[in-house]
């Protein structure tokens, strides 16, 4: 899914806000640091039990410092059901390359907003509301460094035709792991085992919560969004259930990686386009042969042709770190950068994930990372790292 640590707004510029779990959070541990403009916990037991921990049990992560709203259609819309939906989603269509009105009730979609050379200028999730109540609304998630940028370009793409509410005043936490279903049934509601990957339901509990069923560590895992008033409750009963530590930002970091997610502003950038990242997945077949989103000439040219350059995995061959900058070379010639690197506790290994020329990034290729000026032997590999464990419908069950 989807998540970016970048610097803060510059209209926000100066010290960094604090979560609205800041005491819950400063009472377990003393290493904070600036993210996007938020003082965020960075670790507690450290990184490497933190990350084992979520592999093993479950995880909770404070991720407030996100862009989470509601974008719906002005009240007294006169639509209904299915016609509300494809009237919001057109409008968000404009802005993103993914089939938005093909979203059915209850259902969440990975995309991308795009500037006009094809290029991402945010990655972001966007949820169809399961209650037929909310026909018409849109629950979105955007990233903490872009968020302002994401509701002032969505704002005005759509200004006057539906409005834009900001819930980044609410708490959002991430509960990750393969306890994470047992843990939330047992908190919060049994009703939780009935949705799947990438599905959201809104529950009468600790106020009222927002929960899909995704997150950003290639585990099992619920985001919850829920209102600052009843966020200490949800977290410490969380917290007290046997399966749950708290886990800081330094360990979703290495559990993205090993899952082969994006980072924006790293992975992603206003000059990459979604075919280039290995993402033409997020582009359904409407989209493709309607070509009416922002950058269509390229991405259409990139999936007919295919793109010069695609992101891949890599894995060096001994021990050294490949972190971002480090240049990837092919018979002395250089092909290609690493943008995200790091070590993965679950293989023992350092790993990486770049760009390298499309001719160089079959699975296998031998290539070169240039490490303090040394060529170091690596390969390339297939994504994700670690095998993903999202827990997906049965075939044939919605």
């Amino acid at each position: 899914m989807r998540r970016a640590y970048l610097g803060m707004n510059m209209a926000e510029a100066g010290s960094p806000k604090k979560l609205p779990l800041d005491a819950l959070w400063r009472a377990r541990t003393s290493k904070f640091g600036d993210f996007a403009g938020y003082d965020m916990p960075l670790q507690f037991e450290g990184l490497i039990a933190e990350h084992n921990w979520t592999r093993q049990h479950a995880g909770l992560f404070d991720v407030s410092h996100m862009g989470p709203c509601f974008f719906a259609l002005p009240k007294g819309h006169g639509l209904e059901g299915d016609d509300a939906h494809r009237k919001v989603a057109s409008l968000v269509e404009r802005l993103v390359p993914a089939d938005i009105q093909g979203l059915k009730a209850g259902q969440v979609r990975y995309t991308m907003l795009l500037n006009e050379e094809g290029g991402v200028l945010d990655d972001l999730m966007i949820a169809r509301p399961a209650e037929p109540g909310a026909a018409g609304d849109l629950y979105i998630v955007v990233n903490a460094g872009c968020k302002h940028q994401d509701w002032a370009l969505i704002e005005a793409a759509t200004k006057g035709e539906a409005n834009l509410v900001r819930a980044d005043d609410r708490c959002l936490l991430a509960l990750q792991g393969p306890s994470a279903e047992a843990v939330a049934r047992a908190v919060i509601d049994p009703a939780l085992a009935d949705i799947s990957f990438m599905q959201v339901k809104r529950f009468d509990a600790f106020g009222r919560l927002t929960i899909t069923r995704s997150g950003y560590t290639g585990e099992d895992g619920f985001e919850i969004l829920v209102r600052a008033e009843h966020a200490g409750a949800l977290a410490e009963a969380l917290l007290a259930h046997a399966e749950v530590k708290p886990i800081g930002l330094g360990a979703r970091d290495s559990l993205r990686l090993e899952a082969g997610l994006c980072l924006y502003g790293h992975d992603l950038d206003p000059g990459t386009s979604p075919i280039e990242a290995d993402l033409a997945w997020t582009i359904q077949k409407r989209r493709r042969e309607a070509g009416d989103f922002p950058g269509r000439k390229r991405i259409q040219r990139e999936l007919e042709l295919g793109p010069s350059r695609r992101r891949v995995g890599i894995r060096p061959n001994d021990r050294a770190l490949a972190r971002e900058g480090v240049e990837i070379f092919k018979d002395g010639k250089k092909i290609g950068i690493v943008t995200s690197g790091g070590f993965s506790p679950i293989l023992n290994a350092p790993i990486s994930m770049g760009y390298v020329a499309a001719e160089f990034s079959e699975p296998g290729a031998s290539v070169d990372l240039m490490i303090r000026g040394q060529p170091r032997p690596a390969t390339i590999t297939p994504l994700p790292f670690v095998p993903h464990k999202y827990h997906r419908a049965k075939k044939g069950v919605s």
